[in-house]
């Protein structure tokens, strides 16, 4: 059990911390961010072999895992300082909910719940832009119910912070990529649900980093900070963007809000479910920084969609030079 106060530390000491999540595209990322800075990281996954790229790094352990055991989560944290949990769905197997209630709601209690008997203080939480208690998005809901769990029942044995990110784009993401191949699919016209929300878009690293910065900081504990890229674009925009970058010809039809929610009930039950009645639910309102963009408030200068998406697509040479000297330069930051 940790008994000590890691905070007392200088900057440069290293942690071991406990990733849930840590295999998705966020998780890839951050965990190269901290393992760059010497910490020590344990993955938690379900299959240990499908993510063996991650362990040609000496200083990650992966592990085939069930998080939703109080007594394997006991024994990760029972040797670490730090809990992160990353674990977030968009859509849920299930029609009623319950599938995001058990990965939102019910995985974060057992891990903040295991961590306060650990003696581990430090948590930090993947929320979402949107999470509201009040939502009739199960998305949106359970992740703001997990928030609420975190900052006030949990206040006084854990020092938490929580990231509500925008639509986060960058190496390994399915957005831009997605709406790439649905326009290239698209018989002319690409019917668009939800065409005018609006959407901040974040890049990867300026999430990973916002993480980073706050690891050390105790003017972070018990925040909660929204991180926004410095750009808005309706999803109508977004998907015109990936237009121009694909080179790809094709119209948008932006639905009418009683023919999309038709659509999302239909696509409920398509394999995959493409487009769901919740992801209906969750795009009624605007996915943009409310009030200050933590980023901004950490000290990190927002990213924009060009620096990254154009090179993606194709429509520029991807400058690897100068990227690979961007990426390392942010990780020299701490």
């Amino acid at each position: 059990m940790v008994t000590h106060d890691p905070y007392t530390r200088p900057p440069q000491s290293a942690f071991t911390i406990t990733v849930l999540g840590g295999t998705g595209f966020v998780g890839r990322h951050l965990v190269h961010r901290l393992t760059a800075h010497g910490h020590r990281v344990n993955v938690l996954t379900r299959n240990r072999e499908a993510h063996r790229e991650m362990l040609v790094d000496p200083s990650v352990e992966v592990f085939t895992a069930d998080p939703y055991d109080p007594e394997t989560l006991a024994r990760f944290l029972d040797r670490s300082e730090v809990a992160i949990n990353l674990v977030g769905i968009l859509n849920e197997k299930e029609h009623d909910g319950s599938g995001f209630q058990r990965a939102h709601v019910e995985l974060t209690k057992l891990l903040a719940d295991t961590a306060r008997k650990t003696g581990v203080r430090r948590f930090l939480q993947m929320s979402a832009l949107g999470a509201d208690i009040e939502s009739r998005s199960h998305y949106q809901r359970t992740k703001a119910e997990a928030e609420k769990y975190l900052l006030k029942e949990c206040a006084d044995e854990l020092d938490v912070t929580v990231f509500r990110p925008s639509l986060i784009f960058g190496p390994g993401e399915n957005f831009v990529t997605r709406f790439a191949c649905l326009l290239r699919m698209a018989p002319g016209i690409l019917p668009l649900a939800c065409a005018e929300t609006r959407f901040a878009p974040v890049y990867v690293m300026d999430v990973v980093e916002a993480f980073a910065r706050s690891l050390y900081n105790p003017h972070t504990f018990g925040k909660v900070y929204e991180l926004c890229g410095p750009d808005v674009y309706t999803l109508a925009d977004l998907v015109r963007y990936v237009r121009r970058h694909a080179g790809i010809r094709r119209g948008i039809l932006p639905l009418p809000q009683a023919v999309a929610k038709l659509q999302a009930t239909v696509m409920e039950y398509l394999p995959g479910k493409p487009f769901s009645l919740d992801n209906f639910h969750s795009m009624q309102k605007d996915n943009v920084c409310h009030g200050n963009n933590g980023l901004l408030e950490l000290g990190i200068r927002p990213t924009g969609m060009d620096a990254y998406v154009p090179f993606q697509l194709g429509s520029r040479p991807l400058p690897r030079v100068s990227y690979s000297r961007y990426r390392r330069d942010r990780r020299d930051v701490l």
